[in-house]
């Protein structure tokens, strides 16, 4: 999803009567707002999530929204599905259909999903050069040695698309069960990993997206994201989120 961005004169210009080049008299006369502001040059960016008055009218005002969700087993990560519930549906937001997916996870995958309408600050989010850290909680059928924890450290080479994996962090928890922190997210990424072993994954659960964890959410629920969590991941990503 595209975060779009105007000028003010070409804002003004496609939500009023009044033409592009009216609005230098506009801003002389103070007669528009952006975000409770007197707009000051023609080239000031309007954003999708502006709040844009003239005259005291309002030509726009869409609040950002940035949700966590604590994905079930067997809902699918989609807008609509014919054969399977969505993790829309299983939303109470008045406005979710305006809302999108940061990073999807696996019909058979549990765990933390992101949900937004800020194009801007999903791409960012989602982007391998941020390096942002997202943890999974693995169940295999087959036991994991030490040699998994190198292994993972120094890449996998993934022949289909030519390339080797980032560096990634393999905690072992007990003979069939691992934690494993990535930086990147290609497909199938984590059971591909462990297929370099042969070894097939039983279970999969995504715990944590930078500093984000479901401490305190309970399965099949979601939240709006506090901005203090959207501060500490603009800290740790860059992702500069639009505000309320």
């Amino acid at each position: 999803m595209k975060s779009s961005v105007t000028r003010l004169d070409r804002f003004i210009s496609q939500r009023s009567a009044f033409k592009q080049a009216d609005t230098r008299l506009l801003i002389a006369q103070k007669r528009i707002l952006l975000d409770g502001q007197v707009a000051n040059s023609i080239q000031q960016q309007v954003t999708q999530f502006t709040h844009v008055l003239l005259d005291g009218q309002c030509l726009q005002h869409k609040q950002a929204l940035y949700l966590m969700l604590h994905k079930p087993k067997g809902v699918v990560c989609a807008t609509q599905d014919h054969q399977h519930p969505t993790v829309l549906d299983l939303l109470e937001h008045p406005h979710k259909d305006q809302l999108h997916i940061v990073g999807r996870l696996d019909l058979n995958t549990t765990g933390l999903v992101l949900l937004t309408n800020d194009g801007t600050w999903s791409r960012t989010i989602s982007l391998p050069q941020t390096g942002l850290a997202k943890t999974y909680e693995v169940t295999l059928a087959q036991p994991v040695t030490a040699e998994y924890v190198e292994v993972f450290r120094q890449g996998i080479y993934f022949a289909y698309e030519g390339i080797t994996t980032q560096p990634a962090e393999l905690e072992i928890d007990s003979a069939h069960t691992a934690r494993l922190t990535l930086t990147e997210g290609k497909y199938h990424q984590v059971k591909r990993m462990f297929g370099h072993f042969q070894n097939e994954v039983l279970a999969l659960h995504r715990a944590s997206v930078g500093a984000l964890t479901l401490a305190g959410l309970a399965v099949g629920h979601s939240r709006e994201l506090t901005e203090a969590e959207l501060r500490t991941l603009a800290l740790q990503t860059g992702a500069v989120h639009s505000g309320r």
